[in-house]
Parts: C-alpha cells; sequence; structure tokens
C-alpha cells in the first residue's frame, strides 16, 4: 500500500472518530481546553493572550481555543479544518479554521504570538518539516506551548515515536527558555492526570510506561538560524 494510499485512509479514520464522537455527544464540548492549556503554559488565567495572535496546530474539531477570549485572533489550523466545518460543527466556533498539513502551513512568517499544539506530532510524517514551520510562523520572542506523547509504539494513525532527546534536537536551536515537563501518561483517556494530581502520585505501576511532555519555550530573536526558513 503507498503512502498517499495509508495516509487517506488514516484521514478517513480520524474524520469517522470524531463524526463518532459528534453523535454520542450532540455537541462536541470544549469546557476542558481552558484548564489544560493554561496548565501547559503554566498561568493562571488568560490574561498573557490579551490582544495576541493565538495558533493551536492540529486542533481538532472542538474549538479548543473558544475559551481565549482575549485573543485578537484565534486560529485553529488542521488537515481536516473543512471537514471538520462541514461534519462537526466547528462552524459555529468563535475562531478561523484553516485547513493545512504540516508541511506547509499557509499562514505568514513570523505572524503568531502564541503557538499551542497537543498531541500532533506523532500523528505526521515528518516531524522535521513540522518543527520548521511551526517556528518559521512564530515571531520572535512568540511563545511555543506543546504536549507531546513520549515514548509510544508507532501505528498507521501514529507513524512517529517520540523522544525528549528527538524533540530537543527538533527544537533546542529554535527556542530559549526551554522549560520541559515530563510525567507518565495518564491510564486510559486521562492522559494528564499526573501533571494536575502531582507526579508524586503516579503509582509504579504507570513507571517504565509512556510518558507526557509539556515545554515552553520562547523563539529566539532573529539570528542564526533564519536560514532555515
Amino acid at each position: 500500500m503507498s503512502t498517499e494510499t495509508d495516509n487517506k485512509a488514516k484521514l478517513r479514520h480520524e474524520l469517522s472518530y470524531w463524526c463518532g464522537r459528534k453523535r454520542a455527544e450532540g455537541k462536541l464540548k470544549n469546557i476542558h481546553f481552558e484548564a489544560l492549556m493554561l496548565a501547559m503554559a503554566k498561568e493562571n488565567s488568560q490574561d498573557f493572550l490579551k490582544g495576541k495572535v493565538v495558533v493551536d496546530f492540529g486542533c481538532g474539531p472542538r474549538g479548543s481555543l473558544e475559551w481565549a477570549t482575549e485573543a485578537r485572533l484565534r486560529i485553529g489550523v488542521d488537515v481536516l479544518a473543512d471537514d471538520y466545518i462541514r461534519t462537526c460543527g466547528s462552524k459555529e466556533h468563535n475562531m478561523v479554521y484553516v485547513c493545512s498539513t504540516e508541511s506547509s502551513i499557509p499562514l505568514p512568517s513570523n505572524y503568531a504570538d502564541v503557538l499551542f499544539t497537543m498531541n500532533a506530532f506523532d500523528h505526521v510524517a515528518n516531524t522535521a518539516v513540522m518543527a520548521r514551520e511551526l517556528m518559521r510562523i512564530l515571531a520572535p520572542g512568540g511563545q511555543f506551548i506543546a504536549s507531546f506523547n513520549l515514548y509510544e509504539p508507532k501505528t498507521v494513525h501514529e507513524p512517529n515515536t517520540l523522544t525528549s532527546g528527538q524533540l530537543h534536537g527538533l527544537f533546542g536551536d529554535y527556542l530559549e527558555s526551554w522549560e520541559p515537563r515530563t510525567v507518565p501518561k495518564g491510564p486510559g483517556n486521562d492522559s494528564y492526570r499526573y501533571f494536575f494530581c502531582g507526579s508524586d502520585k503516579v503509582p509504579k505501576d504507570r513507571q517504565g510506561k509512556p510518558h507526557v511532555m509539556w515545554l515552553r519555550g520562547t523563539k529566539r530573536q532573529a539570528g542564526d538560524f533564519e536560514h532555515r526558513f
């Protein structure tokens, strides 16, 4: 089976999942994103977003930035964005959806003041290309706030096994104030449990299992990495 065929099958599977969630929930819920994304950012309020252009790459259809009312502009980027608007009710959200892969995001360079991404890196074909594109659209001095699933086996739908060393190699030259936090992945659908309850609460049977990294970093001012764009 070709890579293109694999990718089409992957996208069909993802859209089918979200359509199933829409049928189950009636209206896709997004109330949890505020607490989650503020915790990722190590912020107590959304004041740091005031007047900013805020982007979420791999946003999904739930309206991940609906809570960010202080932002000047809220943009969700996802390869299935057009399908989400058509089938999942995303057109009702107070944010702009942009349909794009990781290879060429249709936003200007140095455009985003704050750039979120959650559990998107292991889904893409080329992590180096994605890292370069994200850093291209993030403004110097802008905030990169991300969640990564680490040490998980590859699957058809998640073709990359991420490690902390790999991520440092991808982003270390672009970011200063590199602040990663890593805990074991929570059980079931509760992936982020141990960020909220404290790492001292992690049971022994979770040690050695897949982890989650939360990272906040500041893009360096214009410098020697610019030739990569």
